[in-house]
């Protein structure tokens, strides 16, 4: 036993040691520095942003991984604004971001998924003169947490269009897409990651928990034009649009590089981070039961729509433009086609053929 014990603290200092020594990469904060001139913003107000969100994912990682063992997996007994059913972590993931954002003098409001309205930040003296308001979905993807499959958190971020100094209004939020300032997401998964853009292309970081620290480990992320990966929930079939069905049944044919492979977790963050990698589209189109859309267009799917785009990739309702689409409210759905450029085209032909049906 004693042996066992020698070897393990071996091994974990081996690890430790190679890490460190083979540790090449740059950490978040110093890559943050390093590309201040991508940011045509105060550098320092980019830098407080992306450290509270990067503090707030580390403890959101440790709940998400104590999820089983600890009382916070399961329903909360409440429902969101969407009439979907919280989860304990939805919550919890919820109030950690807003905690860790307000305490920084750059963020005058946030919008999160979990709430009905916006939250107007008062936790400082000068948080009324801060700048940027910040959209989020703190959880995607959480009822898979049960289930012990990758979650993730989405983040958008916007400079206000109101005077600072004044409140902040409906419609410092309700700006399109192409407005955002930054963007990305955090995947936990077999591996935390950080991913997100400023409108200068997509980097990606990694988290060494020996150390709480996050490594550029994946740099100037592209989606490949052509993937072989299609990511929509197949169970649905007879309540997709006509377009959908086509473009499914064009994935399946034994032609050309097809078919392709069906690939779909059931979580934006996931399923969209895989595709980015590997080359992919993913589908979450309208139904019979849902016209709209299911997916948020403020905290879904803008944030993602921007990383696709400057990663080289596309990102559409079927028919136009995500980033382009003017919101009307908070919680607003839409239709969602997003990835690797030449399949979100090919998908839109097979929907403009049957745009009436």
């Amino acid at each position: 036993m004693m042996k066992f014990g020698i070897f393990l603290r071996n091994l974990q200092l081996t690890k430790k040691t190679k890490i460190m020594s083979e540790q090449t990469f740059r950490t978040l904060g110093e890559f943050i520095i390093e590309k201040q001139e991508d940011f045509k913003y105060s550098s320092g107000e980019l830098s407080r942003l992306i450290s509270a969100i990067r503090l707030a994912s580390k403890v959101v990682n440790r709940e998400v991984n104590k999820a089983g063992i600890a009382n916070i997996i399961g329903q909360v007994g409440n429902q969101n604004i969407q009439g979907e059913d919280q989860q304990k972590l939805d919550v919890l993931a919820n109030n950690i971001f807003i905690e860790a954002l307000s305490q920084r003098e750059v963020v005058c409001g946030i919008a999160s998924e979990e709430s009905d309205d916006f939250i107007e930040i008062k936790a400082t003296n000068n948080a009324h003169l801060s700048k940027y308001v910040v959209l989020i979905d703190p959880l995607d993807g959480s009822s898979n947490i049960d289930v012990n499959v990758s979650v993730g958190t989405i983040f958008s971020i916007y400079r206000r269009v109101t005077e600072p100094g004044t409140p902040v209004q409906m419609e410092d939020f309700l700006q399109k897409g192409i407005k955002q300032v930054a963007a990305g997401y955090i995947v936990y998964g077999s591996s935390t990651m950080i991913v997100y853009t400023t409108g200068n292309g997509v980097n990606g970081f990694t988290l060494d928990p020996s150390i709480g620290t996050y490594y550029l480990s994946h740099p100037n992320i592209k989606i490949p034009t052509v993937g072989k990966i299609y990511s929509i929930n197949e169970g649905n079939y007879i309540k997709f649009p006509q377009g959908v069905k086509d473009y499914i049944k064009y994935c399946q044919l034994e032609e050309e590089d097809r078919p392709y492979t069906s690939r779909y977790i059931g979580s934006l963050v996931s399923d969209f981070h895989r595709n980015m990698i590997k080359g992919g589209i993913y589908i979450y189109p309208s139904t019979s039961h849902s016209p709209k859309g299911k997916l948020r267009l403020l905290y879904e799917c803008n944030p993602i729509a921007l990383i696709a785009e400057q990663a080289g990739g596309k990102c559409s309702d079927g028919f136009k433009r995500i980033l382009e689409i003017q919101p009307t409210e908070l919680h607003q759905r839409v239709p969602f086609f997003c990835g690797s450029a030449a399949m979100v085209t090919k998908a839109e032909e097979f929907m403009a053929k049957n745009i009436n049906s």
